[in-house]
């Protein structure tokens, strides 16, 4: 699961430190742990990877990563809305940057794929 975090109209983008996607733009998240719901992994992960603090308004969008050999993982991700609401990003060992940036300014950037739609997605259920 991912959040899209808006803050002042811009969405916090992270780069990827360690494989996989390493050197990649995304956003923040995680796995869900046994006993969780979604929401409370999601603050969870946030928190972890930028001592931040959100709101989660809604599911955005998902997306399916397919194995392309047997043996790897299949994917689901969630894709959730959120807007900033505490904190300074603070960045721990997954990630080595941090950018706030424009949702329509994405393309001097290297991001994952299918990540601009995600981020438009958010834009709507956050009614920007």
């Amino acid at each position: 699961m991912s959040a899209s975090i808006f803050r002042d109209n811009k969405v916090l983008l992270v780069r990827r430190a360690r494989s996989p996607g390493k050197g990649f733009y995304s956003l923040p998240g995680g796995r869900v742990e046994f006993g969780e719901t979604l929401h409370a992994a999601l603050h969870r992960e946030v928190m972890e990877e930028t001592a931040l603090k959100i709101e989660v308004v809604g599911l955005a969008s998902w997306r399916e990563v397919v194995p392309k050999a047997e043996g790897h993982g299949h994917y689901v991700i969630l894709s959730f809305a959120a807007r900033w609401s505490a904190g300074e990003p603070h960045l721990n060992e997954e990630h080595d940057d941090y950018r706030w940036v424009a949702a329509d300014a994405l393309d001097d950037l290297r991001i994952t794929d299918g990540l601009s739609g995600v981020i438009q997605s958010a834009k709507g259920v956050l009614g920007l």
